[in-house]
């Protein structure tokens, strides 16, 4: 879930006039686009990931989880229990393991329940949410380190100084970590308060993600919100969903993925409704940007979406965990 310093800027233009960055979901690289505020997606996805089912071969997968998108548009996927992480190059028909695929286990070449992934485009590592074996793993080639242990990990993001952070799921909060100096116990910036429902709780936070202010943006699942904690702050503000459990454009579902484009406006992977949506600080009700539409393995449908991530021309890719495959949505200029 973690790890890169790397920067892309790419400028397309359209007719429309506002300019909105895409962001991947650890800032390793960042493109500008000319996009409306209120730009859409296609609302069927073309399978660009999986999609023959669930199974270990090279062309399927098994419960994706975090996806990272690098900026050629190879798709790198925590396939959660295939305990390995495969790229995708762009436009291919199967995956490489680059990562695991050593069966479950917990010795250094071996993962077990990866659930995210990110990659370090100038020294072409990745670093990766090892949640089974409670540690952070960086692989460089077949190269393997072990960067943080002892934690419970899930939720991996990187700021624009190349600083790391790590949601804790068991502990409820959120640390960072300077690059290259995990032999500490890094800085809370996001709980640490117990498990609850207050404006300073987190109660099984999942994906993070990271803006340029340095304000973690929290997938708080069990209070089924989204959280920001602006940088050195004490509690943080609810920016999606905290009306309960529920399918309304106030509420959500147990959010998992979260990312948020230069104009402040936070995506959503909402599992439990089948849905991404699109939430603005300071206004209750989101919009629904694709599926949401019941669960199924049609092609604008969900079953449980978990990572997103977009890529430099601002196309929306999404795990689809039940259906055993990375869904791509084209932006509808």
């Amino acid at each position: 879930m973690l790890t890169t310093s790397s920067t892309k800027t790419s400028t397309y233009t359209t007719s429309t006039t506002e300019t909105t960055t895409f962001t991947t979901s650890i800032n390793s690289h960042t493109t500008t686009m000319n996009v409306s505020k209120f730009k859409k997606w296609k609302q069927d996805a073309i399978t660009v990931a999986g999609g023959n089912g669930e199974g270990e071969g090279l062309n399927q997968l098994s419960r994706p989880f975090g996806i990272f998108v690098d900026k050629n548009k190879n798709i790198f996927i925590s396939d959660y229990d295939n305990h390995r992480i495969v790229e995708w190059k762009y436009n291919t028909k199967e995956g490489q393991i680059i990562a695991g695929g050593n069966g479950k286990g917990n010795r250094i070449d071996q993962l077990n329940h990866p659930v995210n992934v990110i990659v370090d485009e100038q020294t072409h590592s990745i670093i990766i949410a090892d949640l089974g074996n409670r540690r952070l793993i960086q692989w460089l080639s077949q190269n393997q380190q072990i960067l943080i242990d002892d934690i419970d990990c899930f939720g991996l993001a990187m700021d624009k100084n190349g600083s790391l952070y790590v949601s804790d799921w068991k502990t409820n909060e959120v640390r960072r970590w300077k690059m290259g100096e995990y032999n500490n116990e890094g800085i809370i910036v996001a709980g640490a308060n117990g498990n609850g429902s207050q404006l300073n709780q987190l109660n099984l936070p999942t994906f993070i993600f990271v803006d340029e202010d340095q304000s973690v943006f929290v997938s708080d699942f069990m209070n089924h919100r989204v959280m920001k904690w602006r940088k050195d702050a004490k509690e943080g503000t609810i920016v999606a969903g905290g009306n309960d459990q529920g399918g309304k454009l106030n509420q959500l579902h147990y959010p998992k993925g979260v990312i948020v484009d230069d104009l402040g406006q936070i995506y959503v992977a909402d599992l439990g409704n089948h849905r991404v949506i699109r939430c603005y600080e300071g206004k209750e009700d989101g919009e629904i940007v694709v599926g949401g539409n019941g669960q199924g393995n049609e092609s604008n449908k969900f079953r449980g979406p978990t990572g997103l991530s977009f890529d430099d021309e601002g196309n929306l890719y999404v795990a689809d965990f039940g259906n055993h495959r990375i869904e791509k949505f084209k932006i509808d200029f």
